[in-house]
């Protein structure tokens, strides 16, 4: 039987050190023990640092003013998470299992003032076993050590270089001020297994939509799987069992396990049809009969496949999305974290967002590599409401090189990524797309679109699709995006085929909206991945997390307008009107018209050249960080701006 303990709903202590000074207190040879710096302070698991900080009045507000520059310290520290796992009385047959779904950061694992395990990468998953180490009919005490994490791994600098494996995104990005979260975002649990186990499972399923019938192929790892079997069972929304049959656990772990011709309902996008989701229930019973263990997985039966734009070059990807044998236009947002601390975001405020998203008539959220894998609630909810997923694996380009890294070290531990992010995620049928990363590409020449996005010659990208091929063989696999020929479309390039899967623009074409509806009257791309145009934040939200600094003057000397001042626009005001705004009000109705006016523009060009061009995914979807100015369309604080709601128009006709 297995017993599993949820160590997140124990109490937790966080502890903050000068680096290494922690150590004393388990030194022999020192025979000194250090007081923290900071704390200790409660803190809820998963979380962050930084929220346990500011829940104590450790530090301030990082959305307010310049207050993230202050918080900058936190990551000079080293972060003790101590918790007490009440005693256990384990046989000298059970084995413990210690399982970390996710650590950001890095760092090691201590039991009772002994290291057992180190972690130095945050998006894989951890286990240990502990049956040496914890005090049988005791409370034994569980420290999870948090070291100095890498200093930088922000917008610029080399891809090539960055070979630490943690997101990127919290080292500022345009769209954010930096607050590198250090933190457990996800699972920690216990498990007690005295028998049978199923120690790894994957799901993949698939439809025939002609005959309304579904398949379903199972393969894992059990534990001791002598003389137990293992019972699959679907069940639809009403909780009717549509399917059952049971296997040997022998055989079960050699051949895996395969379903056909299973009447099934046909899972739909957003808009197309019904999200009908099953329940996936496997149990693993013992010789007795009883059932030692047992998991569920979200399914759904969908066939999706892929053909050709309407006269697209012979050469070219094909990007028309067929589900179910109904093409559908991909129309929807490119998805980055709700928060720089996403340990602390709870799945209800994930729920909201997407919820905002179906509403708006979206059918696909591209999950953008500089960032990380979210939590299996994302992808659950994606499923109940139709959201397509493109999903990305955490890698992005940096300026000033855009490649990754090609030696074997760096090969092998994103493999273990790639892996890791199918096997987790690789049952639900909103996923559609792996995608090798964001904006991979040779050297620029100097032009928009002098890049050539990197294809399957390079080492990494070749890698992940034979992982792809071997795990997730029914999937796309893309090797970055943009893709084909060219990362940009120019106007001097229309017309010659060399326009595939397209990043950009992200503003008005030539800063004038009658050379925006030129460039998108012309367009011939068969894709569009990322599309933005900046538009201001609501003055509510430039007042209250504006700080001592205040929104004015609307300047770069003003901080407040310096901290993600990319896409400042209000010289552009200047230039158009002839004179300064008179208020604060009228600058961001301005910004915020132009906005809507040059993404309606972009949108309603690529929508009405359907089927001759795929999609069209904006850049991006909601503010991470109270941005004075962005080229997001919900703001930070979940409202439309008035591009959403004129994008929302388009998406739904």
């Amino acid at each position: 039987m297995k017993k599993i303990i949820d160590l997140s709903k124990l109490k937790w202590t966080l502890r903050g050190f000068m680096p290494c000074a922690w150590r004393c207190s388990y030194s022999v040879e020192t025979g000194v023990s250090i007081r923290p710096e900071a704390g200790p302070v409660p803190v809820k698991v998963p979380g962050s640092v930084q929220k346990a900080l500011l829940d104590a009045k450790i530090i301030p507000d990082w959305n307010i003013g310049t207050n993230a520059r202050h918080c900058e310290w936190i990551e000079n520290r080293n972060w003790i998470f101590q918790t007490e796992i009440p005693a256990q009385k384990i046989a000298h047959d059970t084995s413990v299992i210690l399982k970390l779904d996710g650590l950001d950061g890095n760092g090691c694992i201590m039991v009772n003032g002994k290291q057992v395990g180190i972690f130095d990468n945050s998006f894989v998953p951890y286990e240990l076993d502990l049956k040496s180490y914890l005090l049988s009919g005791k409370p034994s005490r569980l420290e999870i050590v948090f070291e100095v994490p890498p200093r930088w791994l922000g917008q610029l600098g080399y891809t090539s270089r960055m070979k630490e494996w943690k997101p990127r995104f919290n080292y500022t990005w345009d769209w954010i001020s930096r607050v590198v979260q250090i933190g457990i975002w996800d699972g920690v649990r216990l498990e007690l297994i005295d028998g049978p186990a199923i120690d790894e499972f994957r799901c993949i399923t698939h439809a025939d939509y002609r005959k309304s019938t579904g398949s379903i192929g199972l393969s894992g790892k059990i534990r001791n799987p002598k003389s137990a079997s293992v019972r699959i069972s679907l069940k639809d929304q009403k909780i009717k069992k549509v399917f059952q049959s049971s296997v040997p656990a022998e055989k079960f772990s050699k051949e895996g396990f395969t379903g056909k011709n299973i009447p099934v309902q046909l899972w739909w996008p957003n808009g197309h049809g019904k999200q009908n989701v099953y329940v996936l229930e496997i149990e693993l019973l013992s010789a007795n009969g009883k059932v030692a263990d047992r998991l569920e997985r979200s399914v759904g039966f969908r066939q999706v496949e892929w053909k050709k734009c309407e006269g697209s070059p012979e050469n070219a990807d094909p990007w028309i999305c067929v589900v179910n044998g109904k093409s559908i236009f991909l129309q929807g947002v490119n998805w980055t974290p709700l928060r720089p601390n996403f340990a602390d975001v709870a799945e209800s405020e994930s729920l909201k967002m997407i919820k905002i998203y179906k509403d708006m008539g979206c059918t696909i959220l591209r999950v953008w590599g500089g960032a990380t894998l979210e939590k299996e609630s994302f992808y659950d909810s994606c499923d109940k409401l139709g959201l397509l997923i493109w999903q990305e694996f955490p890698l992005s380009s940096s300026g000033l090189d855009n490649h990754p890294p090609e030696d074997e070290k760096t090969i092998s531990e994103l493999a273990k990524i790639a892996r890791s992010y199918i096997v987790r995620r690789q049952h639900h049928p909103s996923l559609i797309i792996w995608c090798g990363g964001n904006e991979l590409q040779t050297k620029m020449d100097g032009s928009p679109g002098g890049g050539k996005p990197l294809d399957l010659s390079n080492p990494v990208l070749a890698k992940f699709a034979e992982i792809v091929r071997k795990l997730d063989p029914e999937r796309r696999f893309l090797p970055t995006s943009s893709s084909g020929p060219l990362f940009y479309a120019e106007e001097k390039n229309y017309g010659k085929g060399l326009h595939w899967d397209i990043h950009g623009p992200w503003g008005l074409v030539g800063n004038k909206m009658e050379r925006q509806r030129e460039y998108w009257d012309k367009d011939d791309s068969l894709f569009r991945s990322e599309a933005g145009c900046p538009g201001a934040s609501p003055v509510a939200i430039l007042r209250k997390y504006s700080g001592k600094q205040g929104p004015f003057p609307v300047s770069l000397e003003n901080p407040l307008w310096q901290r993600t001042a990319w896409w400042f626009d209000w010289p552009q005001f200047e230039k158009d009107n002839g004179r300064k705004p008179r208020s604060l009000g009228e600058y961001v109705k301005w910004s915020q018209s132009r906005q809507a006016e040059g993404l309606s523009i972009a949108a309603n060009s690529a929508k009405s050249r359907f089927p001759k061009c795929g999609g069209f995914i904006v850049w991006m979807g909601h503010d991470s960080f109270p941005c004075t100015v962005n080229t997001s369309i919900i703001d930070f604080e979940g409202n439309l701006k008035p591009a959403a709601k004129e994008l929302k128009k388009i998406f739904r006709k």
